[in-house]
């Protein structure tokens, strides 16, 4: 499923707000405001969770689970393990 992360990384390269988001995915601002507030994985009505995928991937940014691969041939970004720095 979607993270609070990926919501607000979603909006930030978008440069959008949460009240656009709301509105694009037909959804009210305080919907959002408690998916983005939420630790790790939003939780809540599955019809919402896609709603605001839709809304995000219509706006041009790809979700990227887990272990996936991207689908979209365009540049983008992911979380990965922070590396360990290695002192001698």
């Amino acid at each position: 499923m979607i993270t609070s992360a990926q919501i607000r990384a979603a909006r930030a390269l978008l440069g959008m707000d949460q009240r656009t988001l709301a509105e694009r995915a037909g959804l009210s601002l305080p919907t959002i405001q408690r998916m983005e507030a939420s630790d790790g994985q939003v939780r809540g009505v599955v019809d919402s969770l896609v709603k605001v995928v839709q809304a995000i991937e219509t706006a041009g940014v790809e979700l990227i689970g887990d272990n996936a691969q991207s689908s979209g041939g365009g540049r983008g970004v992911r979380f990965r393990e922070p590396k360990v720095s290695s002192s001698t």
